[in-house]
């Protein structure tokens, strides 16, 4: 989970972006025909130094290719920092071509912040393939085109192989439903020596966020479509907890330790404790790179159930003050850095030879021979266990991408009581649980609406 915001500050930033100075008034490099600047957000900070590299060497190289294009990169980091990014919006200091998260997208989009690009968007070759629930984030309620990503994930099942072998699972069959599931975990815990079978978040809104995926999954939603009540005290929010519940107090393959978070779960599954969460797959390299754990223990399988899983991301934008060349010269680098298979950050090749992991299933924006392109290109120059990630691969296409709601942290730190209560109270009542939640989130909806 990655905490978003835009609540304030967007209206005044509606009146300040007519005389403040933003990204796209640099109209002595800005004729049509001649040299261009861009400014662009989310270059790799310092500390990253082997994509900074990269970027660097991406940059030099479509400079070459393109003489009148200039790309100035910003490396402000967390790129999309809560404490900054909003005051950057409304004072229109954002780039040229500036970074936001897939649940910050809209509003940008709604408060007239991001400039319409539908007419450029067609020189974008792979623009065509890009997944209709990825492109669905940039577009506007107007119908209109307002950005193009740069990553993309979805939740899916992460499992330590090893376990699965030890309680006699086959590794490369992982559970399909929330039952196979439970019952994979009775067999894991059932291991001893403190093994847990399934381990889930229930604290620091990252509850509600599980949560949330939960439910995707059974096919429910968190909020009406409209976005003004709770939808979640429906038959698949009960289920969602109903299966916990059983989980944790009849087959006893939860652990007695509640109110976990990522770092929890992450330190249980690295040290062999753990046999399954739910994850992106994003959640293998921190194993790895923060705990030494190594890539062919783990597997990663679709969401259970699978009729809707949690889907994120991030993209680029365009700064609302910017020309036709700046939009010209901006979609042309993200072309060549972001989105076209074998170069920028799809040069899969250079990233092994560099020492990156390649070969994890993300991103994963694209449908068609686009699609076919990346998925060769990335498997040939994989440095790590592809086939333990081919169950995750093979689905991943046809389960639908849903977004997190509006207003998804107050209602988070809501849905945490919710898993929090049937994690840690043997005798709670779901059905009221989820009644008192449902009253409080329908107070906070009220209020934003």
């Amino acid at each position: 989970m990655r905490p978003r915001r835009l609540a304030i500050l967007l209206a005044a930033g509606l009146a300040l972006t007519g005389t403040a100075c933003g990204g796209g008034d640099d109209s002595k490099n800005d004729a049509s025909g001649g040299k261009v600047t861009i400014t662009v957000g989310c270059m790799p900070a310092k500390s990253q130094p082997i994509q900074r590299r990269e970027w660097t060497e991406d940059v030099a190289a479509f400079e070459k290719l393109h003489p009148d294009i200039t790309v100035v990169g910003k490396d402000a980091f967390p790129c999309a920092d809560p404490k900054t990014f909003t005051a950057k919006l409304a004072g229109g200091q954002m780039e040229d071509v500036f970074y936001a998260y897939f649940t910050d997208i809209q509003s940008v989009i709604t408060s007239g912040q991001a400039a319409d690009i539908s007419k450029y968007v067609g020189s974008v070759k792979q623009f065509p393939d890009i997944q209709p629930s990825v492109k669905k984030v940039f577009t506007g309620p107007d119908g209109k085109i307002y950005g193009l990503p740069r990553q993309n994930y979805s939740m899916g099942l992460l499992y330590n192989r090893n376990l699965f072998k030890q309680a006699g699972l086959d590794p490369d069959k992982p559970p399909a439903t929330w039952a196979e599931l439970r019952a994979d975990a009775k067999k894991i815990a059932g291991l001893g020596k403190g093994i847990v079978g399934y381990a889930d978040y229930s604290a620091g809104n990252q509850g509600g966020w599980h949560f949330t995926t939960e439910l995707y999954a059974q096919g429910g939603d968190v909020v009406t479509p409209d976005g003004k009540k709770a939808a979640f005290n429906s038959p698949q929010g009960r289920a969602v907890l109903q299966n916990l519940q059983q989980m944790r107090w009849t087959d006893d393959s939860m652990g007695s330790k509640q109110l976990l978070q990522l770092a929890d779960v992450q330190q249980m599954m690295a040290a062999g404790r753990l046999g399954m969460y739910l994850s992106a797959p994003d959640n293998i390299t921190a194993l790895v790179d923060q705990f030494q754990s190594k890539y062919k223990d783990y597997g990663l399988a679709p969401i259970p159930e699978a009729k809707g899983t949690l889907l994120g991301g991030d993209g680029y934008l365009f700064n609302v003050k910017d020309s036709p060349a700046k939009i010209k010269a901006g979609l042309l680098w993200l072309e060549y850095y972001a989105l076209t298979p074998g170069q920028g950050q799809l040069n899969y090749q250079r990233a092994a030879k560099y020492g990156r992991a390649v070969g994890l299933p993300q991103p994963n924006f694209y449908t068609g021979q686009t699609a076919a392109t990346d998925h060769s290109l990335r498997t040939a120059a994989a440095n790590v266990p592809v086939a333990n990630y081919k169950p995750y691969e093979d689905a991943v296409d046809r389960i639908p991408g849903r977004l997190e709601p509006a207003n998804a942290q107050q209602i988070y730190a809501v849905l945490d009581s919710v898993m929090s209560g049937v994690l840690t109270d043997r005798t709670i009542n779901i059905d009221q649980l989820l009644a008192t939640a449902q009253k409080k989130v329908d107070g906070i909806l009220a209020r934003s609406n």
